[in-house]
């Protein structure tokens, strides 16, 4: 799980308390992408707009003649009709029958419902009216006391196991420790704001100061070092907003906002069911982890995760998964560690999924990291920006394509390939990351049942997942300008000292290689010899020398070879069209481009 180096095999694994949970999942696919294996080509989906979901109040999907009406000025003894709405959403998916429509007017709904097993409703805006779920309350009745301003009666409690298990302590595996011993109260869900400012959580109250917040359970009492006169102040008192248990089910144009989800609860917005769609929709200001999707066939589509408390998008056992125009931004606000679960998106054992033509930006994390037994990946024509930790990770999986990406400015490495086998990596523009592309082996093995990151759906052993890395191809790709102490902008090692590079099967050729100067970082690249010590590589001529590999490679050691936004310099664009592979027809059809192509890095790297 951990995306560290080298680490023992026998380990708890994180997602063990998932296993027992429904699994879920929904419909849907753009017409460019290509049909999963046994499926019929599905009728095109029209999405407009950039990534992410439309602004609340833009959408404008169709009312049916018998749909269910939902108003705040309602009432729920009303027949649900446009003239007599009921007032609560629970109310309207109580008289909603299978395969009914409920249509939510403009308004604030403050609620925690679920979609019942046996019932398929579609829950959508009305057309041209903005919509919000929100969890937090108007909170008033401030008093001055001791340097601080408290208000009596505060009974409002949230778990804060700090775990995925309910009522479990903290990990004793620091890889597997949720929390930062720097910020005692991530997993505390308690959320306050005031004129919209979100406030730090403090644990005792002699730190409360300005700007922050200490809940007193044992006294009911809420207390703020900021003067609230004349201020706006708010906090969560709902922990969950929607959870969806009915095959089929959608979920489209509305927004969730500032609800306390504890980690045990998986997300505020869960998808539990199969064949789940969730499209225009916007989940921000969650304490923890924004949707969930637990179940097979979702389709995740224009949906906009920001500022929670942990993670975005987090997926378990969603087979036939597709995310397409999401944006993910701002999320893990609680500095959650990093590992075992932060940033854009985590999936974990899951087959066939993909993430395409989505924005992960600025994640206190990882951007997008698929782990334990993820099985079938496409990561494609993303924008993957300016993450805190790697910008792509693919640990303990196996078949992936990871092709047509602009990723830049990641903290960590902009691709990580961990004991992972069969990926493709095409036509990727990666500059300002740590090692641009790093793929490594460690030490863990899927060789005992209880072994962590397994996924226990499949057989044992599971033939499609030896977590050996290799045969891996890496083509076309621009590899620029790593972060200030990478060590290398291509490294390929074996922490068990085991296997080449050529052993693994690793080819890489008709790449662009481009460092500001031939000391940054000190080696183009490192390549794994099995026993000993790897190559470590200053040049594109010992790297062809060493390796047999880079035939058509090209390598720049000059600042103007490509731009700070990746774009090729002047001399590099003129020549990389001959460096560069031609595109396999599987993936031209992916990006939607010719076969045959020959083209250096992504072909857009306009950020939107």
């Amino acid at each position: 799980m951990a995306s560290s180096g080298s680490r023992p095999a026998a380990r708890r694994s994180l997602t063990a308390g998932l296993v027992a949970l429904p699994v879920a999942a929904a419909a849907g696919l753009l017409a460019w992408q290509l049909p999963q294996r046994g499926e019929e080509a599905p009728l095109p989906v029209e999405v407009t707009g950039p990534p992410g979901a439309l602004t609340m109040g833009a959408t404008s999907y169709k009312i049916p003649d018998a749909a269910v009406i939902v108003a705040p000025s309602g009432d729920d003894a009303s027949p649900g009709s446009a003239a007599k709405p009921v007032r609560t959403v629970a109310k309207a998916i109580a008289k909603a029958r299978d395969g009914d429509t409920i249509v939510l007017r403009a308004g604030t709904y403050h609620e925690s419902v679920t979609v019942p097993a046996g019932k398929r409703l579609t829950i959508q805006a009305h057309p041209g009216e903005p919509v919000w779920f929100d969890g937090s309350s108007a909170v008033d009745g401030w008093e001055r006391a001791d340097g601080a301003w408290v208000k009596r009666g505060w009974t409002y409690r949230f778990d804060h196991s700090p775990t995925y298990s309910k009522g479990s302590p903290q990990n004793s595996d620091p890889d597997f420790q949720f929390v930062d011993p720097k910020y005692p109260m991530a997993a505390h869900p308690d959320q306050v704001w005031i004129d919209g400012r979100p406030q730090r959580q403090v644990q005792k109250r002699d730190q409360v100061e300005e700007g922050t917040f200490y809940v007193d359970e044992k006294g009911d009492r809420l207390y703020l070092g900021s003067d609230p006169g004349g201020r706006r102040v708010r906090a969560s008192t709902l922990g969950e907003a929607i959870t969806i248990r009915g095959a089929g089910s959608t979920l489209r144009g509305i927004g969730v906002r500032r609800y306390a989800t504890s980690l045990p609860e998986l997300g505020t917005v869960k998808a539990v069911a199969d064949r789940v769609t969730v499209e225009n929709v916007a989940v921000t200001d969650s304490a923890t982890q924004g949707l969930s999707v637990l179940g097979k066939r979702a389709r995740i589509r224009q949906v906009t995760t920001a500022r929670n408390g942990l993670l975005g998008i987090h997926a378990n056992h969603a087979d036939d998964l597709r995310i397409e125009l999401a944006r993910s931004t701002g999320n893990n606000t609680e500095r959650f560690k990093q590992s075992p679960v932060s940033g854009g998106i985590k999936i974990t054992r899951s087959r066939t999924v993909s993430v395409t033509r989505s924005v992960l930006d600025g994640n206190r994390g990882k951007g997008v990291w698929l782990d334990e037994s993820v099985h079938d990946t496409t990561v494609a024509g993303n924008r993957i920006l300016n993450n805190a930790g790697h910008a792509v990770v693919l640990e303990l999986s196996a078949k992936a394509v990871v092709a047509g990406n602009l990723i830049r400015g990641n903290g960590g490495d902009g691709m990580k390939i961990n004991n992972t086998a069969g990926v493709r990596i095409w036509n990727n523009t990666l500059a300002g990351n740590g090692r641009t592309v790093h793929l490594v082996q460690d030490d863990r093995s899927p060789d005992k049942p209880n072994t962590p990151g397994r996924d226990p759906r499949q057989p044992f052993p599971d033939p499609t997942m030896t977590w050996k890395l290799g045969e891996i191809t890496v083509s076309s790709n621009v590899l620029a300008d790593a972060r200030d102490g990478a060590p290398c902008l291509l490294c390929v090692e074996d922490h068990t000292h085991e296997r080449s590079g050529g052993d693994m099967k690793i080819k890489v050729d008709g790449n662009l290689y481009a460092r500001p100067d031939s000391g940054s970082p000190e080696h183009l690249a490192v390549w794994s010899r099995g026993e000993g010590e790897p190559h470590r590589l200053g040049d594109l001529a010992a790297f062809k020398a060493k390796t047999g590999q880079e035939g058509n490679g090209l390598a720049y050691d000059s600042a103007d070879a490509v731009g700070k936004d990746g774009a090729l310099g002047r001399k590099a664009a003129a020549e990389a069209a001959r460096a560069a592979r031609p595109l396999p027809e599987p993936i031209a059809k992916l990006l939607g481009k010719k076969g045959g192509v020959r083209h250096m890095g992504t072909w857009n790297i306009k950020v939107v």
